[in-house]
């Protein structure tokens, strides 16, 4: 409870009664204001912080319960303490009550009971104004909280918009440590797709066609690159390139690259039928390579994109461009990380459009899956036919 020091309003007509009341109560550690009418009284009311009004019945003008109808009528002071100084018996004391008198004190009065009503009456203030404060205090936490939880909320909803256009990987780094996008240098692998034959298709078929079987590619690559937790540097309509190992390092990055690439031929595979069927040839191809490349974001303010710069992206795509339909294909680094999962063949030594060396490469046909203890090796992910 607070420590404050008490004020009472004491209001009589009579100034030698005031400064009775004040020399009782003064000594006691209460503050004590006088007014000689009730008119006088509601104006210190509003002035001052009263704790506790000790009231006059019989005054001019305006008596002691119409004084204590307007304190009542009033908000801020309908639950002010009041203790109505009253000169005769129970009839007063009735009209007290009714007038809205939390008590009385008949005239003369006895000091040791006056000081007793006070106390008990200021103390009822004082919980009275602790429940008000921890009111205000509960609303204002409430209100802080609302505005926590709709700032959360719009956080949430401003995360969700972003992952529509982000990876899951670099989504997570724009929201927290944005200094994983400045520009560094770091050993990654690379993945171009391309669907092959898109645009003899495009130029042959309605646009609202177009647009369905590039949705439905996009949902393949989508889902295979969030599966193998691969960062998608960009669309390209109907190509995409995607890295390993950046900006979240993997310790497998060569094996989700060539298995995310593998699962996309089989999963357009299937697509590629139900397209044959209404006369479009379409076929997919991919590129590994591996190689360290300078990564972060390029861009100007408002507008800014996450990629790699390097020849390493430069012989993914070479090595797409090159490669078989349905045949992922792979240099020897890449191959060399797949230790002996990789079903592949060997293609002999290329070189590439735009490189002074040329470079070995190998057709990934399947991975075998990693072996348990006791278990036997087996295929997945095989190429369609």
């Amino acid at each position: 409870m607070s420590t404050a020091v008490t004020t009472v309003l004491a209001v009589d007509d009579q100034p030698a009664n005031v400064r009775l009341l004040e020399a009782v109560l003064a000594p006691r550690g209460y503050q004590v204001l006088g007014a000689g009418s009730g008119e006088e009284a509601l104006r210190t009311l509003q002035e001052a912080e009263v704790d506790l009004v000790l009231l006059d019945v019989v005054m001019p003008q305006m008596d002691g319960y119409e004084v204590c109808r307007r304190i009542r009528a009033d908000p801020r002071t309908a639950f002010l303490p009041v203790v109505m100084i009253t000169a005769s018996g129970a009839e007063q004391r009735l009209a007290a009550l009714q007038a809205g008198a939390d008590d009385f004190v008949l005239k003369p009065f006895d000091q040791n009971e006056l000081l007793a009503r006070v106390a008990s009456l200021a103390r009822l203030k004082q919980y009275h104004d602790t429940v008000e404060r921890q009111a205000a205090e509960l609303t204002a936490w409430n209100a802080e909280l609302e505005q926590r939880v709709d700032r959360a909320v719009a956080e949430l909803e401003r995360t969700n918009r972003l992952r529509h256009f982000l990876s899951p990987q670099l989504a997570d780094v724009v929201i927290g440590d944005q200094d994983l996008l400045r520009s560094h240098r770091r050993e990654v692998v690379v993945v171009f797709c391309d669907f092959h034959g898109f645009t003899g298709f495009a130029e042959t078929s309605e646009p609202e066609e177009v647009m369905q079987v590039l949705s439905d590619y996009h949902l393949v690559v989508g889902r295979s690159v969030h599966g193998h937790g691969g960062t998608l540097e960009r669309f390209t309509g109907d190509g995409v390139m995607v890295i390993y190992n950046d900006p979240v390092p993997v310790d497998d990055a060569a094996d989700r690259a060539v298995g995310m690439a593998l699962e996309i031929n089989a999963r357009v595979g299937e697509l590629a039928l139900a397209w044959r069927r209404r006369g479009h040839e379409l076929t997919h191809r991919a590129g590994v390579a591996q190689g360290f490349a300078t990564l972060g974001r390029i861009g100007f303010p408002g507008r800014f994109d996450y990629t790699a710069i390097g020849s390493v992206t430069n012989l993914a795509a070479r090595l797409c461009d090159a490669a078989a339909d349905w045949e992922v294909r792979v240099t020897d680094r890449v191959l060399a990380e797949l230790d002996d999962r990789a079903v592949a063949q060997p293609l002999g030594e290329t070189l590439p459009r735009g490189f002074s060396r040329s470079v070995r490469v190998h057709a990934v046909r399947s991975l075998r899956a990693r072996k348990e203890p006791g278990q036997r090796s087996a295929t997945a992910l095989a190429q369609p036919d």
